[in-house]
């Protein structure tokens, strides 16, 4: 069985994708961020039955010597690996270049060496910068609004460039705002989640007033799976998104409805990006993944996004789910 390494598996997305591979027969080694207690991140709760058929390799991806290793008698690679809070990417940006950028570089490279039969490159809405026109089409200019935004847009640039110049297999999927469970709380909607879950009725924010094409998980996973092993998409940027555009404070008075609270929000100076730095609006245009991908958002317009939070809701209060998190503070 050809086998597909995963880079990021041991975060939000990559930890969910590794799961729906392995369901579907997959022969998954997953890359996880080496720390010396040998936790691996959110695989370390996923079923133990699915946990027991993957590989998972301890390595950063920064190091092109161990990546080199992890790439070794892969067939594929889906590359998830990434520094993505954009708030600490204004205090440390040297590390987001080498993450994201060089990171990418060295997996591109071993992808060349190994000969990679496909590469799904993950982008992020993020490099769009604040819409100029919508529905955002793939061909929307980029605007680097953030230095997390601008290393995604170099690492993007990176990949392409490899099919270009090396005709390395590349396919670039573009997720828009994914949400669920297992989320960081730094995201704007597990914290909105558990701020209410902790009893506060004063919600601290950032801005509200962008809005955003948020995705439930289970859409984002099913983008990436369906690029898998799909011939067709190799040279294309597809985008993954909903096309159903919302402001935070209206998802963050769905959630608080959800939750049958009323709340109030605080808007902290803390939590706000730099002015020019904020994207002010996202929505995605997905009928090159409609079409090339055959994929369609199942958690579609106001019914979907309902529907999703409130499995979301539901995780994050679960009180075993609740512990993995600190409540108190901001996390950046």
């Amino acid at each position: 069985m050809k086998r597909v390494l995963v880079t990021g598996a041991d975060g939000f997305i990559g930890s969910h994708l590794v799961e729906q591979l392995v369901r579907e027969g997959s022969n998954v080694r997953a890359l996880v961020h080496y720390n010396s207690f040998a936790k691996s991140g959110w695989l370390d709760h996923i079923c133990p039955k699915i946990k027991a058929e993957i590989e998972i390799i301890r390595a950063d991806i920064r190091d092109p010597f161990s990546i080199d290793s992890a790439v070794t008698n892969c067939s594929s690679i889906m590359h998830l690996a990434a520094l993505i809070a954009i708030p600490y990417s204004y205090k440390a940006p040297e590390s987001y270049v080498s993450t994201n950028i060089v990171g990418t570089l060295n997996l591109l490279q071993s992808g060349l060496r190994h000969n990679i039969e496909h590469f799904v490159h993950t982008s992020t809405s993020e490099v769009y910068g604040t819409a100029k026109y919508v529905p955002i089409c793939e061909k929307h200019p980029l605007q680097p609004q953030s230095p997390y935004s601008a290393s995604k847009i170099a690492a993007d640039s990176l990949a392409q460039s490899f099919f270009y110049s090396y005709d390395l297999p590349v396919t670039v999927i573009r997720p828009f705002n994914t949400y669920g469970p297992r989320q960081s709380t730094r995201a704007v909607i597990p914290t909105v989640i558990s701020q209410i879950a902790a009893g506060s009725e004063e919600i601290k924010l950032g801005a509200t007033s962008p809005t955003r094409d948020f995705n439930y998980i289970d859409d984002t996973v099913s983008g990436f799976v369906a690029s898998f092993n799909n011939p067709s998409v190799v040279g294309e940027v597809i985008n993954i998104g909903s096309n159903f555009e919302i402001s935070i404070n209206d998802v963050v008075l769905m959630i608080a409805d959800l939750m049958g609270v009323k709340i109030k929000i605080i808007s902290e100076a803390s939590r706000l990006r730099p002015p020019k730095s904020e994207v002010e609006r996202l929505l995605a245009n997905n009928t090159k993944a409609k079409e090339l991908l055959l994929w369609s958002p199942v958690y579609d317009g106001d019914t979907g996004l309902r529907s999703g939070l409130k499995k979301t809701v539901d995780w994050f209060t679960e009180p075993n789910n609740m512990n993995l998190y600190q409540l108190d503070g901001y996390t950046i």
